[in-house]
């Protein structure tokens, strides 16, 4: 039996003696709350919690700043739920706070804004979303009912487009769309620039997200960089940065899964670091399914060598001391392949989480290492 497809589902709700319905919009992938209520400022913050713990959905006919603070009050409510993680061992304890931040985040997500056409939000002291919701996901001629938090995302995607991220190696900045991994931590782009190339003519950037690795290659003199990702908002995304930093003329973007056509002397993949099954689209740039991404990229690798050519994989171990994968396994996978190490770079990443004590998992960000990875053939 088929499940629901979230993208083709409705939601209803009654106000008064009116039913109501609306297409569902969640790029997380949720269903619709089998059971809604309306809900406004007169409503408290125990009863909203209550019901949004039962699965009921909030349609919030309010005003927009009270929904915020709401929204933050069930965070409070969510958050005072304590568990004893530091008890646990490795990957239990991931998996129990995964578990337990993907149920605050369908917790959460029970507090639902009713849009218009066009992205257009009636409450009272709304902000204008139409250009930050046409960006992430076109025009929209019909209304619809998304969760709250979504939209906050979609607010705070929009600042980084806007604002972008400063990449020093490049001299510029790159803006991350919506649903694309923006390059926050630079030490990864570090090392590339740190790694001699094994050639100038050719290489292939696989999964490129933003664009930005293939800008690093560019300017690191490499004459013809092939970009290649699955991901449609992804190469929209890479095309403009690339637009932008003038680097056109150097980079030809190509979607397709994994390789292009051909060999090349240099092929460089960052997949996403942690094995697992990504819970919506947006954390398909974190979690790889059955590590399909890095062992697609490992097997292929000879079969798009060149001779004397290297292939660069970028990759924290995170995931081992979280128990997801160990070092033998990757290694492994190396020699499965037919790949062997020449050199491996690595650095010690900083990033406030490895600090925050009330992070259940600080103590494994604290050890992590990234490494690149150059590899050839046997």
């Amino acid at each position: 039996m088929s499940l629901p497809d979230p993208t083709s589902a409705v939601i209803t709700w009654t106000i008064g003696d009116q039913i109501l319905t609306a297409r569902w919009r969640s790029e997380n992938g949720w269903l619709p709350p089998k059971r809604t209520v309306t809900a406004d400022d007169t409503m408290t913050a125990d009863t909203a919690y209550r019901l949004a713990s039962e699965g009921v959905g909030l349609i919030w006919q309010g005003d927009f700043q009270n929904a915020r603070q709401l929204l933050q009050a069930l965070g409070r409510r969510v958050a005072g739920r304590r568990v004893k993680y530091a008890e646990m061992p490795y990957p239990q304890r991931f998996h129990q706070v995964r578990l337990a931040r993907a149920q605050r985040a369908r917790t959460l997500g029970m507090l639902l804004l009713p849009f218009e056409p066009h992205h257009a939000l009636k409450l009272r002291r709304a902000p204008d979303v139409t250009q930050a919701c046409t960006e992430a996901y076109g025009d929209q001629d019909t209304g619809c009912v998304s969760p709250m938090t979504e939209l906050l995302g979609v607010i705070s995607a929009h600042e980084w487009r806007k604002k972008g991220v400063e990449v020093p190696a490049l001299g510029g900045r790159i803006h991350a769309h919506y649903g694309v991994f923006a390059p926050v931590r630079a030490e990864y782009l570090d090392l590339v620039m740190r790694a001699p190339l094994p050639g100038l003519d050719l290489a292939f950037d696989i999964g490129t997200g933003t664009g930005v690795l293939a800008a690093l290659l560019a300017k690191k003199g490499i004459r013809r960089v092939i970009a290649t990702d699955i991901s449609p908002r992804a190469l929209t995304c890479a095309r403009q940065n690339i637009e932008q930093l003038g680097m056109a003329g150097q980079i030809t973007l190509e979607q397709t899964d994994l390789f292009p056509a051909g060999r090349a002397k240099l092929l460089i993949c960052n997949p996403p670091w942690l094995p697992g099954r990504p819970a919506s689209t947006l954390e398909q740039a974190v979690y790889d399914l059955d590590q399909r991404m890095l062992t697609g990229f490992l097997r292929g690798a000879c079969d798009h060598l060149s001779p004397g050519g290297q292939a660069w994989l970028i990759l924290s171990d995170l995931a081992e001391h979280l128990g997801l994968r160990t070092r033998e396994d990757l290694l492994a996978a190396f020699d499965e392949a037919g790949l062997h190490v020449l050199e491996r770079l690595e650095t010690r990443p900083v990033h406030p989480k490895s600090q925050d004590a009330e992070d259940p998992l600080a103590d494994a960000r604290r050890a992590e290492v990234t490494s690149l990875w150059i590899l050839v053939a046997h």
